[in-house]
């Protein structure tokens, strides 16, 4: 049967969908609402799980060595550099914790051409001012003006598609902004580094591609008044230096050798307890917007790529081959939202420990040194150990 989707966002979660989506025999529209659909951020550690979500959208081996370094989560040490809780070199451990330092704009770029070489339609300059997300097994969606068979809600944490679906649903301010960077070059060591000190957190990652030049992406994470203002890039630049003034040499190198038109930073938005349901009508949500959590488990790009899988293995491939929207888009929910909500909640509680932390940084460091490795891998296999699913089989 003919279905058709309109995406609401172009970025990781939306192209994801679209392309999953587009797999399976749907004709997709993007609605982006900037002129052109790319992405600003800068990097991020794409865990094992991220990785099986991007060869689930039919990337192979060549295309994920191009993505960047492939390396593992190498530990975490206080604010002078003294070790917390490192994580030994064994290829078993390495395996658990294994990952990818990536640039957000490779990823994107290798989204958004699959995506148009499947046929997906990517309209920018397009702003959502009115939906109707009709009835799962009835009316049609509505969006902009075009009838569809699917909304897909991927428009960020401060969703419109959200807003409309479920309205009282708003973001709420961390309590910490975040910078960040990629910097020519390679700095810290050869796996993620991670530095906790009081209300802080600065990380160091590896982010070179297969045969491209040398580059490592930066951040740090701090506690700061929400909408604060610091004096353009050079106020930026010279505020994540202060606020570092003291800490272990390798960010103190890798801030040095910034260059403060590259430094972006935002506020942290998160969405506590997440979507109450990830569909209404034929409307489905993904990536932040359906769950926007902190960022202190790395887990934001993972899930956006997972969901999107899912729109298309879950919801996509059921329907396109005759089956109900309804069952569905239930089965989607069922499969992600506890899981989300999950991760969700599991950065919150690593956060209050972690970063988030102001006194009792010494009794967090010793009881951490006590942790078994054992514990560490149990940990990671339970967040990044996730598979694909198989395609759910039609409900008629």
């Amino acid at each position: 049967m003919s279905t058709s989707a309109v995406v609401v966002g172009a970025g990781i979660a939306g192209l994801a969908s679209a392309v999953s989506l587009a797999r399976v025999g749907w004709q997709i529209t993007v609605l982006e609402r900037a002129a052109e659909a790319g992405e600003i951020g800068a990097g991020f550690a794409m865990s094992r799980n991220a990785v099986a979500a991007f060869r689930g959208l039919g990337f192979g081996d060549d295309d994920v060595a191009a993505l960047g370094y492939a390396t593992w989560a190498g530990g975490t040490f206080d604010w002078r550099g003294r070790p917390i809780l490192t994580v030994p070199g064994s290829p078993e451990v390495r395996d658990a914790v294994g990952l990818i330092g990536v640039h957000r704009r490779r990823v994107h770029a290798a989204l958004l051409g699959r995506a148009v070489a499947l046929g997906v339609h990517v309209v920018p300059r397009s702003t959502v001012t009115d939906l109707d997300p009709g009835v799962a097994d009835g009316a049609p969606a509505v969006v902009g003006g075009r009838a569809a068979d699917l909304v897909v809600g991927a428009d960020g944490i401060r969703s419109a598609v959200r807003g409309v679906v479920f309205p009282r649903i708003a973001p709420v301010y961390s309590g910490y902004s975040s910078w960040r960077a990629v910097v020519p070059g390679v700095f810290g060591g050869e796996a993620l580094t991670q530095f906790w000190g009081p209300h802080a957190e600065y990380g160091i990652l590896p982010t070179t591609p297969a045969g491209g030049p040398d580059e490592t992406y930066w951040y740090g994470y701090v506690r700061m008044p929400e909408r604060t203002r610091l004096g353009g890039p050079d106020g930026e630049l010279a505020a994540a230096k202060a606020r570092a003034a003291g800490w272990a040499a390798p960010v103190q190198e890798v801030l040095d050798a910034t260059d403060p038109a590259t430094l972006l930073r935002h506020d942290v938005h998160h969405l506590p307890g997440g979507a109450p349901s990830y569909t209404s009508g034929r409307v489905v949500l993904v990536g932040d917007a359906a769950h926007g959590t902190v960022p202190t488990m790395g887990q934001g790009a993972a899930t956006a790529l997972e969901d999107g899988l899912c729109v298309g293995l879950l919801v996509g491939a059921p329907v396109a081959a005759g089956g109900r929207l309804a069952p569905a888009l239930a089965g989607f929910d069922a499969a992600r939202r506890p899981r989300c909500r999950g991760l969700a909640r599991a950065s919150v509680a690593s956060g209050r420990f972690g970063a988030h932390l102001g006194v009792g940084q010494g009794l967090r460091n010793a009881l951490m040194r006590l942790t078994p490795t054992g514990a560490v891998v149990r940990g990671a296999e339970a967040a990044m150990g996730w598979t694909p699913p198989q395609a759910a089989p039609p409900v008629r």
